[in-house]
């Protein structure tokens, strides 16, 4: 299915689609659908969407309330106000995308990737990043603290599906994948590791393989790409201690219960509580004492608590809503920009998602990274929003003004067509040499071919 995203996205879409497709490449823009026109692709997103954040706010507020009222900050709904207003922020900005922020944020991809990096350099250096808890992930101060690493996530959704869509030969040659889109994802991941973040580096490597194999590069390709990236993290978690002991917990957490494996053995004692239905809203004991970063890397283990394996599987089932309807939206889409663009958004959706799962459940290492649309975080929050904003734009139809071919080639494919219909009326015409009567109607008819290929 990726492969056959690209051929059809490349080839202009269904017919109505390539009816407003320019000679050079660009499309004409359309205005959008109204409400009651909206794509079944649209309203499966902004159901999920919707569903998901009504769920967040109530798991965010049952796994922060008790501890926050025995620490004796405030009354308990800190963090459910702080997740309504950021939330609030992120709906009216996936609302603002979501009627054209395709074309809008293609023509500042650039400046928005180098001020991303602008940013996620800005971390290190002293008095201006914020460390907590070992890791120098944020800008600001206080309750207002900005995680550069997830913009640079759609930023280099944004800057691949743009490289990848003007030059689309590209992916049959290893050398012009690794300059320049490989250098910089490269680039933007290591020095995302450094914080260190891991996690959200892995997510990155998701993202941009999911967005090369719709593009169609080839198995051998991919598989060389894999095995490099492959090496350096072996060697990161070798080198950096950190890093190691993740590692080292995870393939045996109840052996370093105190330590190291500690994390992960309390999320796994509160999944193991819950059962099949849970032991009910709001009732998890391990949130209170025991579970560490509650509301936001461990929610899902107080959802799995409170409401059991019934929870969990009606969480999965939105996310697979949304990679459903995201894949959809590629399939349709009317350009292979717009495809990419949605592949790459859900595909950063997805992958968070079953990164944070699979680390809760003890089937990855813990690599830090929030529940999409449920854990609270201000950064991740925002981002994901406006990132189900441009997925909902790409499924009404919007696209950019994105020359889908460079230059030279355009023009050669068109002196091409119009040779070949030359050659088309020069044939027909010289059939009239000795023809007559019932000949005459086939010669209108070669002509006739001519002229609509020369069109």
């Amino acid at each position: 299915m990726p492969a056959a995203v690209a051929r059809r996205a490349g080839r202009g879409g269904p017919p109505t689609a390539r009816a407003g497709r320019k000679r050079d490449g660009s499309e004409t823009r359309r205005p959008a659908r109204s409400r009651a026109q909206q794509s079944l692709e649209q309203r499966m997103l902004l159901t999920a969407t919707l569903c998901l954040l009504a769920f967040g706010a109530v798991m965010v507020y049952s796994a922060s309330s008790a501890s926050t009222l025995l620490q004796g900050r405030g009354n308990g709904s800190g963090y459910l106000v702080r997740y309504l207003l950021y939330g609030s922020i992120g709906l009216l900005i996936m609302r603002l995308l979501a009627r054209d922020g395709v074309r809008l944020l293609t023509r500042i991809t650039g400046p928005l990737l180098g001020v991303c990096f602008v940013l996620v350099l800005a971390v290190h250096v002293p008095h201006i990043g914020v460390s907590v808890n070992g890791a120098r992930r944020w800008l600001g101060t206080g309750p207002l603290q900005f995680q550069p690493s997830e913009l640079m996530k759609l930023a280099l959704v944004l800057y691949a599906a743009a490289l990848l869509a003007r030059r689309p030969e590209r992916v049959h040659d290893l050398r012009e994948l690794v300059n320049p889109l490989i250098v910089v994802v490269a680039a933007a991941a290591l020095l995302i590791v450094t914080q260190p973040d891991l996690g959200t580096a892995l997510v990155i490597a998701f993202t941009v393989t999911a967005m090369l194999v719709a593009a169609g590069v080839s198995l051998r390709t991919m598989a060389v790409i894999a095995g490099a990236a492959l090496a350096v993290v072996v060697l990161y978690a070798l080198v950096r201690p950190y890093a190691r002991a993740r590692l080292t917990s995870f393939l045996n957490p109840w052996a370093h219960a105190a330590g190291s494996g500690f994390q992960a053995v309390q999320g796994q004692i509160a999944i193991g509580s819950g059962g099949l239905f849970g032991v009910g809203p709001g009732q998890s004991v391990q949130k209170i004492f025991y579970l560490p970063e509650a509301p936001t890397d461990f929610i899902l283990a107080v959802i799995a608590e409170e409401l059991g394996v019934v929870g969990v599987c009606a969480l999965m089932f939105l996310y697979g809503l949304i990679a459903y309807a995201g894949l959809r939206t590629a399939k349709a889409a009317r350009s292979l920009y717009s495809a990419l663009l949605a592949v790459g958004v859900t595909s950063l959706i997805v992958s968070q998602a079953l990164l944070n799962t699979c680390a809760v459940l003890g089937l990855a290492p813990l690599t830090g990274v929030p529940l999409p649309f449920v854990s609270y975080g201000s950064s991740s929050l925002i981002v994901m929003l406006a990132s189900m904003g441009l997925l909902m734009n790409v499924a009404a139809g919007g696209s950019a003004h994105v020359r889908l071919l460079p230059v030279p080639r355009q023009r050669a494919l068109d002196a091409r067509g119009r040779e070949q219909a030359r050659w088309a009326r020069e044939a027909s015409s010289g059939q009239s040499g000795d023809r007559s009567g019932g000949n005459r109607g086939a010669r209108r008819s070669g002509a006739g071919r001519g002229r609509r290929a020369a069109s």
